[in-house]
């Protein structure tokens, strides 16, 4: 049974520069720790001259990985780990890349300029609710079908409608209210329809 997460919509960069050090903050959404240690070896081949790419990623499941990449212990890996568990953020990479300027910002600055790279990358990418769906699939006769359709389209996310020798719909519907909606197509058609439950899915949902 799916669980809900929250995890970033999609890539992002950001970049600002802290006593002539450049950080370079990247997040990504990622389904696997595979597909997160790939976004960490592009970014590696981006910035094969970087002083530092220090990274962390957060897994549905509970698996956790950072590193500080050559910096003082504690004061880049952690600190975007950090970012990624205030935000909720599971499924997600971030990739700090600093290209050092000349000027030691001691372990306090190191701290706020991976956290800050971090938390801009993040921001950027988005937070989005992986909301827990079930898809259904049910059909209509024409007649019922204008009665019926903005029902539909109110309560679920409408993947496909064929018009047919009847109106055949695929629907998704967030788990919390399948039971519902089932009930509710089926008084509204009167009992000649039922919507069959043919898998589940995700729905990305903006949070806030």
């Amino acid at each position: 049974m799916l669980k809900p997460y929250k995890t970033v919509a999609h890539p992002s960069e950001t970049e600002f520069v802290e006593k002539k050090s450049r950080f370079i903050g990247r997040c990504f959404p990622v389904a696997s720790e595979e597909e997160a240690v790939a976004r960490l070896e592009y970014v590696r081949r981006l910035h094969p001259d970087a002083t530092h790419n220090c990274w962390a990623y957060n897994l549905t499941g509970g698996l956790m990985r950072f590193s500080d990449d050559g910096e003082p212990g504690g004061t880049a890996g952690m600190p975007i780990m950090d970012t990624l568990i205030r935000r909720g953020c599971e499924n997600a990479v971030v990739v700090v890349t600093r290209y050092f300027g000349g000027i030691l910002l001691g372990s306090g600055g190191l701290v706020r300029a991976y956290s800050r790279s971090a938390s801009d990358a993040v921001g950027l990418a988005g937070v989005i609710n992986m909301t827990p769906c079930t898809v259904f699939e049910f059909a209509v006769d024409y007649p019922r079908y204008g009665g019926l359709e903005g029902f539909v389209r109110q309560s679920s996310v409408v993947d496909n409608i064929d018009f047919l020798e009847n109106v055949r719909f695929r629907v998704s519907v967030k788990a919390e209210y399948a039971d519902a909606f089932v009930a509710a197509v089926v008084e509204r058609t009167d009992g000649r329809a039922t919507p069959i439950p043919i898998g589940e899915r995700y729905l990305a949902v903006p949070v806030g």
